[in-house]
């Protein structure tokens, strides 16, 4: 890790396109306060650097699991389309050689619960699915995601993310490329628990998944 002043950068062991942008301060979320923000926008949406993220991510089930759906979550699309091109390559090795595999991202609510249109149903129903999310902090997404899935009748095949600050949702391991360890000193909170609040510490910013608006 490389640090200038309350920013820094993480490479990545799987691939030295794959790097962590983070600044340190006081942060929102939807269901939590964070000590770090992580900006995930070239990994997100610059093609090269998706496509490693999707061949880091990929290896954990390109031998062992079969993928019919990638749910993307955090604007993961082309994260997602990458992954089904990996899972799909055919070889001796691959469950999923010349599988279909669908990328799809669940529609949302004003109260954050995920649906799907009655179009979308038929690559769920019965279908293995992938969770693919950029950041995990609380759990919270994931379970919602899981519960969405669920609900519609697929079947939990994996998690994957950019980073997680959990190791596991449900017994399910989250298969991330960064983690807590990877960031000396990160942390979250409930919100009605920060210490950063209490000790008057004012917000920098609102962060999503689309990025961070700053106060």
């Amino acid at each position: 890790m490389s640090e200038i002043s309350n920013s820094f950068i993480i490479q990545s062991k799987f691939d030295k396109m794959i790097s962590l942008k983070g600044t340190k301060g006081h942060y929102a979320t939807s269901s939590s306060h964070i000590n770090c923000y992580i900006d995930m926008t070239h990994l997100k949406c610059k093609r090269r650097e998706a496509k490693a993220v999707a061949n880091a991510l990929v290896q954990e089930y390109s031998h062992s699991t079969i993928v019919d759906a990638i749910i993307c979550l955090d604007g993961t699309e082309v994260i997602g389309a990458y992954m089904a091109d990996g899972l799909a390559e055919a070889g001796i090795h691959s469950v999923n050689s010349n599988n279909v595999i669908y990328i799809i991202t669940p529609e949302q609510t004003t109260v954050g619960q995920l649906f799907f249109r009655e179009n979308f149903v038929p690559m769920i129903q019965n279908k293995n699915c992938l969770v693919l999310l950029a950041t995990a902090t609380t759990g919270k997404t994931i379970n919602t995601a899981l519960d969405c899935i669920e609900y519609y009748g697929g079947h939990i095949a994996g998690i994957s993310a950019i980073f997680s600050a959990a190791k596991e949702v449900h017994d399910m391991k989250i298969n991330a490329i960064f983690s807590t360890d990877d960031i000396p000193g990160y942390a979250t909170y409930p919100a009605g628990g920060c210490p950063m609040c209490q000790a008057k510490q004012p917000l920098d910013a609102i962060v999503n998944s689309h990025g961070i608006s700053k106060l």
